[in-house]
């Protein structure tokens, strides 16, 4: 185990002794910037896709799409549940 994990794991029994309870937050900012560029990636999306009927236009390219749809909503999703140690 790392050095950091004992100095983190030293200063929560600390502030536990100390009579406090430890409060863990998460900042939510990752998770609006991944909303956000899922929300572009969408809008981008569905123009390209009623400009172009055609868009994408091969199966590998239209994967691609898909495969950059699936990891940014992962993202966000990821970015949005807290887990706390």
């Amino acid at each position: 185990m790392s050095v950091t994990f004992y100095l983190l794991a030293a200063a929560e029994q600390a502030g536990e002794a100390a009579g406090g309870a430890v409060e863990h937050e998460k900042s939510e900012v990752p998770f609006f910037v991944m909303g956000l560029l899922l929300a572009v990636f969408a809008i981008a999306l569905s123009v390209f896709g009623f400009k172009r009927p055609e868009f994408p236009a091969t199966a590998s390219a239209a994967r691609g799409v898909m495969t950059a749809g699936a990891l940014l909503v992962a993202a966000a999703i990821g970015t949005a549940v807290y887990v706390p140690l």
